[in-house]
């Protein structure tokens, strides 16, 4: 009966330490403050997250116009 009543008594001093354990580490956890969440690299994944890309580039306009006929002048050919 001694040994019956020595193993119960374990058992609960056992898990009275590992509850113990348990409820300590989870306060020393939530006693550390939360860190940022920055990255430190960031990789942009469409040119409309470049940074100077506000408006679009204009597009080139031809430097000499096509003659009146529609045919290219001398130089284009």
């Amino acid at each position: 009966m001694h040994r019956l009543l020595a193993a119960a008594l374990t058992c609960v001093g056992a898990a009275a330490c590992a509850i113990g354990a348990a409820l300590g580490i989870v306060a020393a956890l939530d006693a550390t403050p939360e860190q940022p969440n920055v990255p430190l690299v960031h990789f942009h994944s469409s040119p409309d997250e470049l940074p100077g890309a506000d408006s679009p580039s204009p597009s080139p306009e031809p430097s000499e116009p096509a003659g009146a006929d529609g045919s290219a002048s001398a130089v284009e050919r």
